[in-house]
């Protein structure tokens, strides 16, 4: 917000009009340890044309580092186009398409979103969207304990291969409501779902079986097997994915041979900047007999009574709206102005420029694979294909190596080693179809020079 209209005279009576002191007492249920401290690199006051000088000497210290990191948050070639039609103000400003008649143009939108991502992911019904990947897990995870009920467990196998940031949301969302999140291991050896760790589980009560694809190491994991698995034990299965890997490989829908039963990700990849941690908005599709189930809203094409086609909020709870107890989620926000910068730019890239980009994507990870086998005090782990994402064990300080990499202008991956000790001192590198050869070879030298 750039401009605050209110004097300290107005802020006063707005105050005395609701009762309080002042503006703390809004907050107090906030505890003082989390309160932010007094900012003292900033001065008490400043005029507004301070404050822009400050502000864009601050921003310009981030610089323009070329990145090699992943791990949910991807950097793609965004078409011009993508943003200049999303932030006209019939997008940029509208939000929430409650009255149909004036929200065409939205709902349409939706629509055609809606459309696009049920037919990426190979599914019968997709939302609105989410806020974000890792809360649309978190809402599948829930989905699937109210769909599948014959199950009593509240049991749902999470693979460590699923992005961990995920995992400790969906956890932290899922615990108070005696959902239990058992983890299966990995294969060191492969990285990928040690088959064995399911063997406990043979005789056990599941409700549903997480499957990512590809994996947080980039690897594919065998889904057909897993899903075959998953229904075998009478679980529902989660496929949770990368939309952009799936232009190229088996929908969700076509796992093993009944298919995923819900599918959902991050949809950032398609057509969203990168810009310091967001935004995001998470995607979730499902099999069409678990509809009733799924969060959030889903729009629909119509006619009118005069026979001409129109859209309109075909599935919404109304408990989300007034009955907060019995909604089938309370966290459903329908990201739409990133939805609509997705539509676009899944439509002017369409099938062909979606398989291209993830061509390039594969072949650019493949190239810099091989260039990085060459350097002394590194080592590729993992030998099994993958997207575009790969694990590299140093023998330095992986927060070290990272951090030297900065000072050269590098985002130069993602320090897995807290989440994977077992792995040692480890890097998560990713590289998209943005990167030329040229720019692989100077980070590979790079790269060398630091572990040196």
């Amino acid at each position: 917000m750039p401009f605050i209209p209110h004097t300290d005279e107005e802020i006063k009576s707005m105050l005395d009009t609701i009762g309080v002191a002042n503006i703390d007492v809004l907050f107090d249920e906030i505890p003082k340890e989390l309160w932010s401290s007094k900012l003292d690199q900033l001065p008490d006051q400043m005029t507004e044309m301070e404050v822009v000088k400050k502000v864009k000497a601050l921003a310009k210290k981030d610089g323009t580092p070329i990145c090699f990191a992943g791990a949910g948050a991807y950097e793609h070639h965004i078409p011009a186009a993508v943003w200049q039609v999303a932030t006209r103000g019939e997008f940029y400003t509208s939000y929430t398409p409650y009255q149909a008649e004036v929200a065409q143009g939205n709902l349409q939108v939706i629509y055609e979103y809606q459309s696009m991502i049920a037919h990426l992911t190979g599914m019968d019904v997709s939302n609105a969207s989410m806020y974000d990947g890792a809360s649309a897990l978190a809402e599948a995870i829930l989905m699937a304990i109210r769909a599948n009920r014959k199950s009593k467990s509240k049991l749902i196998l999470v693979p460590r291969t699923v992005n961990p940031v995920y995992a400790q949301v969906a956890h932290n969302i899922v615990k108070n409501q005696d959902i239990h999140l058992e983890y299966i291991d990995y294969d060191p050896a492969t990285g990928l779902i040690d088959s064995k760790a399911l063997d406990a589980y043979q005789d056990r009560d599941i409700t549903a079986v997480v499957v990512p694809q590809p994996n947080y190491f980039g690897l594919y994991e065998d889904v057909h097997s897993l899903t075959d698995w998953t229904h075998a034990h009478n679980a529902l299965a989660i496929a949770v994915v990368n939309p952009m890997s799936l232009a190229l490989l088996s929908t969700p829908g076509k796992w093993g041979g009944n298919g995923a039963d819900i599918c959902c990700g991050e949809g950032q990849s398609m057509g969203i900047p990168m810009s310091s941690g967001g935004p995001f908005y998470g995607f979730l599709t499902c099999k069409e007999s678990f509809v009733r189930q799924m969060p959030g809203r889903i729009v629909g094409m119509t006619t009118d009574l005069e026979g001409n086609p129109g859209f309109v909020l075909t599935f919404q709870a109304r408990e989300q709206h007034i009955r907060r107890a019995k909604a089938t989620s309370n966290i459903c926000t329908n990201q739409g102005l990133m939805v609509t910068a997705s539509t676009i730019y899944m439509a002017l890239l369409g099938s062909s420029g979606l398989r291209n980009v993830a061509a390039h994507c594969i072949n650019n990870a493949d190239k810099l694979k091989k260039k990085l086998a060459t350097i002394d005090g590194l080592k590729v782990l993992f030998d099994g294909a993958g997207f575009h994402e790969f694990v590299v064990q140093v023998q330095r300080s992986a927060a070290a190596v990272i951090a030297d990499m900065a000072g050269r202008g590098y985002v130069a991956g993602v320090d897995i080693s807290e989440q994977y000790p077992e792995l040692g001192e480890c890097i998560l590198l990713c590289v998209t179809e943005t990167k030329s050869d040229d720019e692989l070879d100077a980070f590979v030298e790079n790269l060398s020079a630091c572990l040196d």
